[in-house]
């Protein structure tokens, strides 16, 4: 059987079959690598871990105090994961608790002003590890992945 071509992309089932599969691995690698990165320096510049910091993001992101129950389903993990993180977070001065005026069993979650010094010192950081990761792409090939990256949500999405 001869397949199809177009653009260098076989119509052939197993042929597609096969590159998407390549596809998926190859940004699964990138983003093991990016996250090894990152979670390196994060612990070895700040001492702090990526959930972590994702917990400050989300805090500085929202730009007010959160429930526990609204960090976690921010960060899509259960309570209980939070739980740890958050008791660090405090005990190092990043966070603090705020018991709820209404009921006894909420607790608000908000940045001290160290937690918002730090969390601006280590997202510009962030930044540049990011910047300095895809230092080799210029911004045709930062556009080009973006908008492919955006077409493969859109059909993932449709899939589910």
């Amino acid at each position: 059987m001869n397949a199809k071509k177009t653009s260098g992309i076989s119509k052939s089932p197993t042929t597609r079959g096969k590159q998407s599969l390549r596809l998926w691995l190859r940004l699964l690698a990138c983003e093991n690598l990016v996250e090894q990165y990152v979670r390196t320096q994060l612990r070895t510049r700040f001492d702090i871990t990526l959930p972590q910091f994702d917990v400050l993001a989300e805090l500085e992101n929202a730009g007010e105090a959160l429930t526990m129950s609204q960090l976690s389903d921010k960060l899509m993990v259960s309570n209980g994961n939070v739980t740890g993180v958050i008791d660090r977070l405090e005990r190092d001065g990043h966070v603090r608790r705020e018991p709820s005026a209404t009921d006894r069993r909420v607790q608000f979650i908000a940045l001290t002003d160290r937690g918002i010094e730090s969390f601006r010192e280590m997202a510009d950081a962030h930044e540049q590890w990011i910047s300095q990761l895809f230092g080799q792409l210029n911004t045709t090939d930062i556009k080009a992945l973006l908008d492919a990256l955006e077409r493969a949500k859109i059909s993932i999405s449709a899939n589910l």
